[in-house]
């Protein structure tokens, strides 16, 4: 039991920026079992992109409150999925902390795409079926203008190039580790040392994978719709590739 001098979090020193639907929510649970770091009292925080907060001068003691005190070896951090995605959220986390760390999950936006249609329908906010969701998307958007819509944003959040633009916009790439989500749960102990070592604290012991927001599928995407997406993201993919340097040949049909 630590028994040294406590402190009141004051700054944050990363936070889990997304993308929603690609591991985040096991990532996060990882994070919460390593000894050295620190969560806030709920997985999604909902600061950054709180547009009635930011309305006003900014309190950051709405943040750090959530915070338990910690020992001053502690790394603290937030999770919020929609992070990357909401466009004034980035840059308010650099004016908060310009030398925040950030960390990012990217999944093959299809079958993102599709879990984020089939979670709506899993909590009741979605009648449509996946193709007519997709295509009524830009008129719900029209909806929500000139906010972002967040519940029916299955394929604007999957262009991915755009938002790591916002990104690299006001963080340098040493600050930001960009995650795979196949290789996240393909190689788990592997991406999980790393992750750990990019924050500056020590690998930790192997834990038990915990089921967490598990959300059962009514169905499977049919050849169909994966084709009818895969022709939305063709271009994006590359982009990605392009971007990140990494191979997305398992994103493609």
């Amino acid at each position: 039991m630590w028994r040294g001098k406590l402190k009141k979090i004051n700054q944050l020193d990363f936070v889990l920026a997304g993308a929603q639907k690609s591991g985040t929510t096991a990532l996060h649970y990882f994070l919460t079992k390593h000894p050295n770091i620190v969560m806030g009292d709920r997985q999604e925080m909902h600061f950054f992109d709180n547009e009635e907060i930011f309305s006003r001068p900014v309190n950051y003691e709405l943040l750090h409150q959530c915070f338990p005190l910690v020992p001053g070896s502690t790394r603290a951090g937030e999770c919020t999925p929609i992070y990357i995605y909401w466009k004034p959220a980035m840059e308010r986390i650099w004016k908060y902390n310009p030398k925040i760390k950030l960390l990012l999950i990217l999944r093959n936006p299809v079958d993102r795409a599709f879990a984020h249609w089939n979670m709506q329908r899993f909590k009741g906010r979605e009648q449509l079926d996946f193709l007519d969701a997709v295509k009524e998307e830009k008129n719900r958007a029209t909806e929500a203008a000139p906010l972002q819509s967040r519940r029916y944003s299955y394929v604007d959040r999957g262009f991915y190039a755009e938002q790591l633009e916002r990104v690299f916009k006001f963080f340098p790439c040493e600050q930001v580790k960009i995650i795979k989500f196949e290789e996240f749960r393909d190689k788990k102990s592997e991406m999980l040392n790393a992750t750990f070592c990019f924050l500056g604290v020590k690998p930790s012991v192997p834990l038990p994978d915990k089921d967490r927001n598990i959300v059962p599928y009514e169905r499977e995407m049919t050849p169909e719709e994966r084709k009818r997406l895969y022709t939305i993201f063709a271009d994006e993919i590359a982009k990605v590739e392009r971007l990140l340097g990494w191979n997305c040949a398992d994103w493609r049909l």
